[in-house]
């Protein structure tokens, strides 16, 4: 039980690291690229869409996006959705093509950024948090119903929070990194 508990406790944490990967990927550095769109979600008829799954997503430049909806009502949807992102981008349409260009990166904006990227890693950091309490209160039910000794349980959940620690600097280090580069002119 206690194996399978950390195990499965690591494997998770793991996928909470992967989702910080994925989200700091999306937040641009200057160069235009499609992933950048992939979390916007639209309104298509009554129900919140990923982007993706209406429109073709693809670059014009290397400073722009292009976005092609499937449909051609949902131009003005697809436009404003990506208006009211949080990635401060301000589409135009052309006909059936919505032009979505990366505007220079001020040092205003770099910080936006960082702020954006910080609460990023926050939310990692908590969900991994939320994991190491998931485990002892496992560990504490497995106490309880006296599957688990005292010691196992105490052993355990020190090894637990080696494991918080462990990814909760993961996080800072992916943090940092994004922040150099951010910073980076």
């Amino acid at each position: 039980m206690i194996a399978d508990l950390k195990k499965n406790t690591e494997q998770k944490m793991l996928k909470s690291l992967e989702a910080l990967k994925n989200d700091l990927a999306k937040i641009r550095t200057g160069r235009a690229h499609t992933g950048l769109l992939d979390h916007i979600q639209v309104e298509y008829y009554g129900s919140m869409v990923p982007l993706t799954q209406i429109a073709n997503v693809t670059l014009v430049d290397a400073r722009t996006i292009g976005v092609q909806p499937w449909e051609k009502p949902m131009v003005g949807k697809v436009e404003k959705a990506i208006r009211d992102s949080d990635l401060g981008l301000n589409p135009a349409t052309q006909g059936e093509l919505i032009r979505v260009p990366m505007p220079a990166l001020t040092e205003e904006r770099r910080k936006e950024l960082i702020k954006v990227v910080k609460h990023e890693g926050e939310n990692a950091k908590v969900a991994v948090r939320n994991l190491r309490r998931d485990a002892n209160n496992t560990l504490k039910d497995g106490l309880k119903a006296k599957t688990i000794s005292e010691d196992d349980e105490r052993r355990t959940q020190d090894e637990v929070q080696k494991l918080t620690d462990k990814y909760v600097a993961e996080v800072d280090k992916m943090l940092s990194q994004k922040e150099s580069e951010l910073m980076a002119v």
